[in-house]
């Protein structure tokens, strides 16, 4: 994410779970009119940077880039 003066430039946020995108435009919403808030529907069960949640997220977020 790209941050000038307060501000993000965006195109695409992703988040894993139904709540962290409702708690996202909640929070931000005047901020994301531009950016496009995707969904991967992933369990935040996970370790950080566990190997599994890795491989997941590049099978998902491919399909976006």
């Amino acid at each position: 994410m790209l941050v000038r003066a307060g501000r993000a430039n965006t195109d695409i946020i992703f988040v894993m779970e139904k709540a962290h995108r409702s708690k996202l435009q909640r929070r931000f919403r005047h901020h994301l009119k531009p950016a496009r808030v995707i969904c991967l529907e992933i369990p935040d069960d996970y370790a950080f940077m566990q190997p599994e949640l890795v491989a997941l997220l590049d099978r998902k977020v491919a399909r976006y880039l």
